[in-house]
């Protein structure tokens, strides 16, 4: 079954001389175990691509389905918990909480469906060491570098038993080294059955991709499967 599927989506903002087309009748299909990485120049539609496909926003027209269920039919409470039980979502400046520690930041999701602090706890750790940052669970924040802070953000998008991971330029705030492990990461977690969409802005870390989607103006002008790049190096499973 298809994890993540669009069908003619739009999207407009304003009214009038103020209106704007953000996306217009786009198609996009992600099954698990595939990476799609989004690419196109500033204001193409590419963020809000993800918010809708996230269920953070509703399409003002076209339909969304997350594992063969369409948004539409569910209500604003079935979607948060959707939102919090199968996706995951990893934003550009990591949106972490500076009171909280890593373990916290990352069991809090869990913590807010309902799930015990304790049981929440060790599904944390679980998702840190996933990640090679377990031995920075008691640490905030502000005591993280730049990587760990989004290998935090990334342990937050995938703790529990999250299928969709949405990452909105996941690399961004990274050196290449950094911003290199962070795809090998996301491109671990879909080949261990997850499927994922990221927008990224640099075509080389768009290589570790399975499809390459451009947008422009809010359209889909192409789509494309990248050539071998640093991932066909990976072997299953391997971070």
């Amino acid at each position: 079954m298809t994890a993540l599927e669009l069908r003619a989506v739009s999207k407009v903002y304003g009214e009038g001389a103020a209106e704007v087309h953000a996306l217009i009748d786009v198609d996009l299909s992600v099954d698990p175990g595939v990476l799609v990485a989004v690419m196109g120049p500033s204001g193409s539609g590419k963020s809000t691509l993800l918010t809708i496909a996230g269920s953070l926003e509703e399409p003002s027209s076209g339909e969304v389905l997350i594992g063969g269920s369409a948004l539409s039919a569910m209500s604003r409470n079935d979607q948060a918990r959707l939102r919090r039980r199968a996706i995951g979502y990893v934003f550009q400046d990591f949106n972490l909480l500076a009171g909280l520690t890593a373990v916290e930041n990352v069991s809090l999701p869990l913590e807010l469906d309902g799930i015990t602090a304790k049981v929440a706890r060790v599904a944390g750790m679980e998702a840190l060491e996933r990640l090679g940052v377990a031995d920075k669970a008691s640490r905030f924040p502000d005591d993280l570098s730049g990587g760990e802070r989004q290998r935090v953000a990334i342990a937050r998008a995938v703790v529990g038993e999250r299928h969709i991971l949405l990452a909105d330029e996941p690399t961004g705030a990274l050196d290449s080294a950094n911003g290199e492990a962070v795809m090998r990461l996301l491109r671990a977690t879909c080949q261990g059955g997850g499927a994922g969409v990221i927008v990224t802005h640099d075509a080389q870390l768009a290589s570790w991709a399975d499809r390459i989607l451009f947008l422009r103006d809010g359209r889909v002008v192409d789509q494309t499967a990248p050539r071998p790049g640093p991932e066909s190096l990976l072997t299953p499973g391997e971070p």
